[in-house]
Protein backbone atom coordinates (compact mmCIF):
# COMPACT_ATOMS: atom_id res chain seq x y z
CA UNK A 1 0.00 0.00 0.00
CA UNK A 2 1.55 3.30 -1.04
CA UNK A 3 1.44 6.14 1.45
CA UNK A 4 -0.53 9.25 0.60
CA UNK A 5 -0.58 12.67 2.18
CA UNK A 6 -4.04 13.73 3.25
CA UNK A 7 -5.96 11.07 1.31
CA UNK A 8 -9.56 11.76 0.44
CA UNK A 9 -12.35 9.80 2.13
CA UNK A 10 -13.32 6.93 -0.22
CA UNK A 11 -16.92 8.14 -0.11
CA UNK A 12 -15.85 11.16 -2.16
CA UNK A 13 -14.38 8.85 -4.81
CA UNK A 14 -17.52 6.71 -4.71
CA UNK A 15 -19.61 9.82 -5.28
CA UNK A 16 -17.76 10.34 -8.58
CA UNK A 17 -18.38 6.72 -9.61
CA UNK A 18 -22.09 7.14 -8.92
CA UNK A 19 -22.44 10.41 -10.82
CA UNK A 20 -25.69 10.39 -12.77
CA UNK A 21 -27.47 7.91 -10.50
CA UNK A 22 -29.47 8.82 -7.39
CA UNK A 23 -28.45 7.70 -3.93
CA UNK A 24 -31.73 5.80 -3.70
CA UNK A 25 -31.08 3.92 -6.97
CA UNK A 26 -27.49 3.14 -6.01
CA UNK A 27 -28.50 1.94 -2.54
CA UNK A 28 -31.14 -0.31 -4.06
CA UNK A 29 -28.60 -1.77 -6.53
CA UNK A 30 -26.10 -2.37 -3.70
CA UNK A 31 -28.83 -3.81 -1.47
CA UNK A 32 -28.10 -1.40 1.38
CA UNK A 33 -30.22 1.30 2.95
CA UNK A 34 -30.18 4.80 1.56
CA UNK A 35 -28.94 5.99 4.96
CA UNK A 36 -25.98 3.59 4.90
CA UNK A 37 -24.88 4.75 1.46
CA UNK A 38 -25.50 8.39 2.30
CA UNK A 39 -23.29 8.16 5.39
CA UNK A 40 -20.45 6.75 3.26
CA UNK A 41 -20.88 9.36 0.52
CA UNK A 42 -20.81 12.15 3.12
CA UNK A 43 -17.67 10.80 4.80
CA UNK A 44 -19.48 9.87 8.02
CA UNK A 45 -18.95 6.10 7.65
CA UNK A 46 -16.18 4.03 6.19
CA UNK A 47 -16.28 1.38 3.50
CA UNK A 48 -16.31 -2.07 5.10
CA UNK A 49 -14.98 -5.21 3.42
CA UNK A 50 -18.58 -6.25 2.75
CA UNK A 51 -19.39 -2.93 1.11
CA UNK A 52 -16.17 -3.15 -0.91
CA UNK A 53 -17.34 -6.49 -2.32
CA UNK A 54 -20.73 -4.98 -3.20
CA UNK A 55 -18.98 -2.10 -4.97
CA UNK A 56 -16.76 -4.55 -6.84
CA UNK A 57 -19.83 -6.40 -8.08
CA UNK A 58 -21.82 -3.28 -8.99
CA UNK A 59 -19.08 -1.06 -10.41
CA UNK A 60 -16.53 -3.49 -11.81
CA UNK A 61 -13.83 -2.08 -9.53
CA UNK A 62 -11.77 -4.20 -7.17
CA UNK A 63 -12.78 -4.68 -3.55
CA UNK A 64 -9.11 -4.27 -2.66
CA UNK A 65 -9.09 -0.76 -4.11
CA UNK A 66 -11.89 0.35 -1.76
CA UNK A 67 -10.41 -1.38 1.29
CA UNK A 68 -6.96 0.12 0.61
CA UNK A 69 -8.44 3.60 0.13
CA UNK A 70 -10.29 3.25 3.43
CA UNK A 71 -7.15 2.02 5.21
CA UNK A 72 -5.06 4.91 3.84
CA UNK A 73 -7.69 7.40 4.95
CA UNK A 74 -7.94 5.90 8.45
CA UNK A 75 -4.15 5.70 8.88
CA UNK A 76 -3.79 9.32 7.84
CA UNK A 77 -6.50 10.40 10.28
CA UNK A 78 -4.85 8.37 13.06
CA UNK A 79 -1.45 9.93 12.28
CA UNK A 80 -2.92 13.36 13.03
CA UNK A 81 -3.97 12.34 16.56
CA UNK A 82 -1.73 12.63 19.61
CA UNK A 83 0.15 9.36 20.04
CA UNK A 84 0.38 7.62 23.40
CA UNK A 85 3.84 7.17 24.95
CA UNK A 86 4.16 3.45 24.23
CA UNK A 87 7.56 1.88 24.75
CA UNK A 88 8.79 -1.01 22.57
CA UNK A 89 8.23 -4.46 24.07
CA UNK A 90 11.52 -5.77 22.70
CA UNK A 91 14.79 -4.06 21.83
CA UNK A 92 15.49 -3.82 18.13
CA UNK A 93 18.42 -5.99 17.14
CA UNK A 94 21.12 -4.55 14.90
CA UNK A 95 21.16 -6.05 11.41
CA UNK A 96 17.83 -7.78 11.98
CA UNK A 97 14.95 -6.56 9.88
CA UNK A 98 11.49 -6.63 11.29
CA UNK A 99 8.66 -8.01 9.21
CA UNK A 100 7.44 -4.41 8.84
CA UNK A 101 10.64 -3.19 7.09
Amino acid sequence: MSKMHNPVHPGIVLREYLEGISVTEAAKALEVTRTTLSRILNGNSGISAGMAIRLEMALGTSAEMWVEMQAQYELWQASLEKRPAIKPLFPRREGCKSFMD
